[in-house]
């Protein structure tokens, strides 16, 4: 016999801890009962519902007949072992009668004052003393299998407001290149392209990402998550920059390669607030904080401009350019700089002129003042004197 205190606290339980509604359960449970009512002593047509009392353990079965017309169903009942007549054949749409599912319009009105079309009838069922050990089983089935649903229903509804975001985890396992994160009611994975080159993960270990999409699979929801996401350096610095999460600041473009170096264009909807200071902070608190964070790639911050030549040759920091012509047909940008900051403006294997290319979305030629040549992606380059390229950490360029 069912314990009903035992199971009221399991529904307290399930709610608190699964955050699945009672309701959904209970819904689930009558559900289940219905199902197996009909299964055991149902006729074919029949909708059977059921009604299960939280307070005394107890269930009543109810019969739903819908109120039709000559105009919704034909009186001609078809009959168990005859295939149903299609529209096609018949140009007839409306639906035979069946006296287990229907009940005419007038005979409907003596029993309900008021019916109308399409109203549900309904007709209180025999209660079954040998309601046993098989209804139980497959009542039991059918309300996990509810309450499974309802928990994928809560989780979806939970994590796919999400999307994103970043979200924070445990590492659940390592295997085959990729990382499951746990996250409670969930399961994420960072795939090995997703995962920031160089880095590794230990079991236990607690890790941030960028959840990129949930999927609501067969096996469940899967959440998707990214450490090489451009949109992940982003939230990060919204979340140590108040003035970005405030809408004050705003990043208006960002080119990453992954454990290398970022570049982010900032701009300030205030002429009081220096967007490039907001994100460096203090003594560069905020920058060396997400630096940290990504395992110690290199930020350039530069701020962002409307005037493409201003931006173009911001972008290239910490390379200093003499002068810049734009081909608006081309969507080419010609830089010149000094011979010794040529090795600069490019990068080690061109990195720093190709996330500027990124980041601004124009090609980009640069040419020393003397002979020295390059293009976007570094190639082309004839430099004689090499000029050191070592990082030389973040700089505000000035306008």
């Amino acid at each position: 016999m069912l314990d009903i205190k035992t199971f009221k606290s399991a529904l307290e339980q399930l709610e608190e801890e699964r955050k699945i509604p009672k309701e959904k359960i209970l819904e689930a449970i009558e559900q289940a009962m219905a199902a197996a009512y009909k299964k055991d002593y149902g006729k074919k047509g029949q909708i059977i519902r059921a009604k299960f009392d939280l307070d005394t353990g107890k269930t009543d079965f109810f019969q739903v007949k819908i109120v039709v017309d000559e105009t919704i169903a034909r009186l001609d009942e078809k009959k168990e072992d005859e295939d149903e007549i299609s529209v096609k054949d018949t140009e007839d749409e409306r639906v035979h009668f069946n006296s287990e599912h229907h009940i005419m319009w007038d005979d409907a009105k003596k029993i309900k004052k008021g019916a109308e079309l399409n109203d549900e009838i309904i007709f209180p069922l025999e209660g079954k003393d040998d309601y046993g050990r098989i209804a139980a089983q497959t009542a039991k089935q059918v309300i996990m299998q509810r309450i499974r649903e309802a928990e994928r229903t809560s989780v979806m509804d939970e994590y796919g407001g999400k999307e994103g975001e970043i979200v924070s985890g445990i590492v659940q396992k390592v295997e085959r290149g990729l990382v499951y994160v746990d996250f409670n009611r969930a399961t994420g994975v960072i795939e090995a392209k997703e995962q920031i080159p160089g880095e590794y993960f230990a079991r236990g270990q607690r890790v941030r990402a960028y959840l990129y999409s949930v999927e609501d699979s067969p096996r469940g929801i899967n959440l998707r998550l990214s450490r090489t996401h451009p949109k992940f350096v982003e939230k990060l610095f919204a979340i140590e920059a108040p003035e970005i999460e405030q809408g004050v600041v705003e990043i208006k473009a960002i080119a990453r390669e992954a454990g290398a170096r970022s570049k982010i264009a900032v701009f300030s909807n205030d002429d009081h607030i220096d967007p490039v200071g907001s994100c460096v902070g203090q003594k560069g608190t905020r920058v060396n904080t997400i630096t940290q964070e990504l395992g110690g790639e290199k930020i350039d911050i530069i701020p962002w401009s409307e005037d493409a030549k201003v931006f173009v040759s911001n972008s290239l920091s910490p390379a200093k350019v003499l002068a810049i012509e734009i081909d608006e047909k081309e969507h080419k940008a010609s830089v010149e700089v000094a011979d010794d900051q040529l090795s600069l403006a490019i990068g080690k294997g061109g990195q720093n002129v190709r996330l500027a290319a990124k980041l601004t979305g124009w090609r980009i030629d640069i040419k020393g003042n003397g002979e020295k040549v390059a293009t976007t992606d570094g190639e082309e380059v004839e430099v004689k004197e090499e000029t050191p390229t070592e990082n030389v950490g973040i700089e505000k360029n000035k306008e």
